[in-house]
This record gives C-alpha cells, sequence and structure tokens, in this order.
C-alpha cells in the first residue's frame, strides 16, 4: 500500500499505544500537531532529534502545536528511551499498526547492500482541523527543528 500524502490532503487518523497512554490525532485537533517518523529508540539520529524537540518543547507549546514521534518500537520501549533521556513528546508505537503504510513512511532501505523495510524519517505538520500544512523527506537532524518551529508559527 502505497501512500502518496500532500500538503492540503487530510492526515490519516490514529489511535496508537503511547508510553503515557493512547495517542490519537482527532483528539489532538484543535492545534497544531507535530508528527514526526523516526526509525528507532535510542539510536544517534533518533536521539538527537527527539532531543532537538525537546529542548524546544516549551516554544512548540507557546505556538499552540503538541509535538508527537512516532517509530515501530514498542511502547516500553518508547518509556525507556523517554526515562534515559528526559525526552519531552509524545512518543507512540506504530509497531502492530499499519499507520506508517498510510502515512508512505514505511520504505524499503538498503545498508551494507542488504535490502529491508523500514522508517524513513518524515515530519508532517498538521493543523488544528487535520489537514496536512507541510511534510519535510528524508529528514537530517541539523536544523530540522528549528525549520519545523519555523513553519509551526507561521500557520498561526
Amino acid at each position: 500500500m502505497t501512500v502518496d500524502l500532500k500538503p492540503g490532503d487530510r492526515a490519516p487518523d490514529f489511535d496508537l499505544p503511547g508510553d503515557q497512554g493512547q495517542i490519537c490525532l482527532s483528539a489532538l485537533r484543535g492545534g497544531a500537531v507535530v508528527l514526526y517518523f523516526y526509525p528507532k529508540d535510542d539510536t544517534s539520529g533518533c536521539t538527537a532529534e527527539a532531543l532537538g524537540f525537546t529542548a524546544a518543547a516549551e516554544d512548540f507549546a507557546a505556538a499552540g502545536a503538541v509535538v508527537v514521534g512516532v517509530s515501530k518500537d514498542s511502547a516500553a520501549s518508547h518509556a525507556k528511551f523517554r526515562a534515559k533521556y528526559a525526552l519531552a513528546p509524545k512518543l507512540a508505537s506504530a509497531k502492530d499498526a499499519d499507520m506508517v503504510e498510510r502515512y508512505g513512511v514505511w520504505v524499503e532501505k538498503s545498508m551494507y547492500g542488504r535490502k529491508y523495510m523500514g522508517i524513513e524519517r518524515r515530519t508532517f505538520l498538521i493543523d488544528g482541523q487535520g489537514v496536512v500544512r507541510r511534510i519535510w523527506c528524508k529528514v537530517k537532524v541539523p536544523g530540522h527543528v528549528a525549520e519545523v518551529l519555523q513553519a509551526v508559527r507561521d500557520l498561526s
């Protein structure tokens, strides 16, 4: 199932387990949602990205946005990841859900010549009505959080 979401499309709803309870997109309506997908808890790039969103947590809240990170790791793994680094974003587990496919982030990857399926690092900015406003594909971590924060501010 290949999905090609574009700005202006309605964001697919989801209801996923998180380390601090269920996370449902429709329950977050009314304010902006920064939905970022990352490959794996406690790896260097994913940790740097989560720490970046944590450092800017007050700025995102002041701009009226909730930040949600999603990976295929379990809610228990997310709890350990959060505790180890005192992370601020909500962390949702797509371990048993097709949500990563509905957002088009479950892609074929390659490492050392070996092909496998995994999550592409991608961020979506969803407005208070559930409409995708911006998409960042194949995210490079340095500078990403600042760029997303500016887009959230521009949305207001």
